[in-house]
């Protein structure tokens, strides 16, 4: 018997006017929607780098960097292992060969305390095995200690997200609205700046690596070169100059808890503040050397040398280096932001103008108007009443997609324009599927009650398997694909979900309700 609950007519209409509700702030103005209540409807669809114009950067992690900081602190975890209180043990010529540590025993006999020495350092990985691969002679006299690939694979893999944090960091200091920073591959980061037409400040700040550190003065060296222990860097600021400082640090910029740009004395600086570490070494390395110069070194460059004129002690302190306003304000920048663990290569820069994408847009507008007229044309002479009931489903179904896109906070771009029109076809296709089958079902002699009923009936397997078919092919792009596909494929994801919803609930809705009400006695679907 033909029917539709009650309840689940409330329910259609119920999501369709949220659909209506929460399309609607798209056109409206943004600065109409500031003023609205956090309850209220107010998000808007985010356009994507072809719909606005903006930049594009691809970038890649320096892994040969990160592979010789894995092994330079694994020649510290092996020198303080060795030295450990419990166990001291006896070495020398400790250094790195190529890619692994090596060292020689000076007593053969601590062999089997130096393996367990080593073997501390090594942990087991994710997929069973030892991260470092351990090297002793049989006479204990020469070792090595080597991190396996999958070591360095993890390495990298946590350096790529962990730059991809601080790049966001950095780009939303700037205020840019709506970046997209995401991993590309085992050791690219895409980022795509949106309404930034001029990236070259942007690129400055994301690819600079913003290691502070804070060394001592070497004032042992007469002739102005290094001494061991110490090493010789160049002036950031001053071109030419050079200072010899310890390689020793004595704080470090990990201890940063602010950073402020700010003026003394008529020009601009930053003001930084510690945190609780840093405050107390910054505290006793100023109380320690008061008169010396203590070099403050960004990126392996020398900002400034200062003399210690009395002990610092609130964990605060004053950068000079010759800034302008702009240079202040970036380097508190990127120090609030914290270092990049490696530094970033450009593989690629592109900018994509607003009259791109605007024309993009307004070819997208049109040709979707000349669509749909068609389809809704179309419709009405095949299927008459039925097919104005489909195209009230299309109109349903287009508001549905906007609002989940535009609560989700979903970013269109002109591959998702493309995955929305291609479920646009799918929801047409899935009522020209249940109108065939009811006339299927009317010309086989049913009532028209009964052939609405059968005629949703046998539609409604055949719907589902070729909605279902599709879903799984656009999970796979969203979990295999990047960038692009991935937005074609959400929208798709989307587009299935509400053509489905139109076709089944919405459109039997109105044609239960409209034979309900008509008692006709036959069908002209």
């Amino acid at each position: 018997m033909l029917s539709f609950p009650k309840w689940k007519a409330a329910l259609v209409v119920i999501v369709c006017l949220l659909g209506i509700a929460y399309t609607i702030p798209n056109f409206v103005p943004k600065s109409a929607l500031e003023g609205l209540p956090e309850w209220a409807p107010s998000k808007q669809i985010t356009l994507g780098l072809d719909l606005q114009g903006g930049s594009h950067l691809l970038m890649q992690v320096d892994t040969d960097d990160v592979r010789a900081k894995v092994l330079d602190s694994l020649l510290d975890q092996v020198r303080n292992n060795f030295r450990n209180d419990g166990v001291r043990i006896g070495y020398r010529n400790l250094k790195v060969t190529g890619d692994k540590v090596t060292f020689s025993l000076r007593k053969p006999e601590e062999r089997d305390a130096a393996y367990e020495a080593l073997r501390s350092i090594s942990s087991i990985l994710s997929n069973g095995q030892q991260s470092h691969l351990i090297e002793l002679n049989d006479d204990g006299s020469v070792g090595s200690i080597q991190p396996s690939e999958q070591a360095y694979t993890d390495r990298i893999s946590a350096v790529v997200e962990q730059s991809i944090e601080i790049i966001g960091r950095r780009v939303n200091e700037t205020g840019i609205n709506e970046p997209t920073i995401q991993r590309q591959g085992a050791d690219r980061i895409l980022v795509q700046l949106p309404g930034v037409g001029n990236p070259q400040r942007i690129i400055d700040l994301i690819g600079q690596t913003a290691q502070m550190t804070f060394h001592l003065v070497d004032l042992t060296s007469a002739d102005g070169n290094a001494p061991p222990g110490s090493k010789k860097l160049p002036s950031l600021n001053e071109e030419g100059r050079h200072y010899v400082i310890k390689n020793r640090v004595m704080v470090s910029g990990e201890n940063l808890e602010d950073a402020q740009a700010t003026f003394s004395q008529g020009q601009p600086v930053v003001s930084i503040r510690f945190d609780g570490l840093g405050g107390k070494q910054f505290a006793r390395v100023t109380t320690d050397n008061v008169g010396k110069p203590f070099a403050i070194v960004l990126d392996g460059k020398v900002i400034s040398a200062p003399r210690i004129n009395e002990p610092i002690l609130g964990g605060q302190a004053i950068i000079t280096g010759g800034f302008n306003v702009q240079g202040a304000q970036d380097l508190a920048l990127l120090l609030r932001a914290g270092a990049l663990p490696a530094p970033l290569k450009i593989l690629e820069q592109r900018s994509v103008g607003p009259d791109l994408g605007a024309d993009s847009i307004a070819a997208g507008e049109i040709a979707g108007i000349i669509g749909l007229i068609a389809v809704a044309v179309f419709m009405i002479v095949t299927y008459g009443l039925f097919g104005l009931v489909a195209n009230i489903a299309l109109a349903a179904n287009i508001f549905l997609i906007m609002a989940l896109l535009s609560v989700l906070g979903a970013t269109l771009t002109l591959p998702g324009i493309a995955g929305i029109i291609l479920t646009i076809g799918m929801a047409v296709d899935a009522n020209v599927l249940i109108f065939e089958r009811i006339r299927e079902e009317s010309r086989n002699g049913k009532t028209p009650s009964n052939a609405i009923e059968s005629g949703y009936k046998r539609a409604f397997t055949t719907i589902v398997d070729a909605n279902v078919t599709t879903g799984i092919a656009a999970t796979i792009l969203f979990v295999m694909g990047s960038g692009p596909v991935k937005g074609f494929a959400v929208t798709l994801g989307i587009g299935i979900i509400c053509s489905m919803f139109t076709a089944i609930l919405l459109s039997r809705m109105i044609i239960t309700f409209w034979a309900l009400k008509t008692r006709p006695q036959t069908l002209k679907a």
